[in-house]
């Protein structure tokens, strides 16, 4: 049997009861994968959700060469990097707000409400959710798990 032309392959439907916690992690949250290779065969897109729990930060990370956008769906979860010039941003969020995460910048998730759990959608432009664990917010230069290379 033939593989069917790019115009005639199927669509997906991924339902919350389908949704993977097969997936990198990060301390002090929990991501689960929806679109992925494992799922359906994906080939440039990670999508998923993280939830971070009352009064808790992620750990510190970043997701290598891939880009990172993030919509609030629920909670006021905080993102925090560091600026060269001002020091530690704090972006406090919304529902109906969007994060773009640039390739390599450490950062981590907080939740401050201490009743309410976080709920974001991620997507990602690599179709494996690159995630690279660090102690600091600091930048000290790539840190590649995969065989994307940095960027020059």
């Amino acid at each position: 049997m033939t593989e069917p032309d790019a115009f005639h392959r199927k669509l997906y439907q991924i339902t919350p009861t389908l949704l993977s916690g097969q997936t990198a992690q990060t301390g002090g949250m929990r991501r689960l994968s929806a679109i992925s290779g494992a799922t359906v065969g994906s080939d440039r897109l990670w999508m998923g959700q993280t939830l971070v729990a009352p009064s808790t930060n992620s750990g510190n990370h970043h997701h290598g060469a891939s880009e990172t956008g993030i919509y609030v769906v629920s909670g006021h979860p905080e993102f925090v990097f560091l600026d060269k010039t001002e020091g530690e941003i704090r972006l406090q969020t919304s529902p109906g707000d969007y994060i773009y995460v640039p390739p390599w910048v450490p950062h981590r998730e907080e939740n401050p409400d201490p009743t309410t759990e976080a709920l974001v959608v991620i997507a990602r432009t690599t179709q494996e959710a690159i995630v690279v664990n660090v102690p600091t917010l600091t930048w000290h230069g790539p840190i590649a798990t995969t065989t994307l290379d940095p960027p020059t």
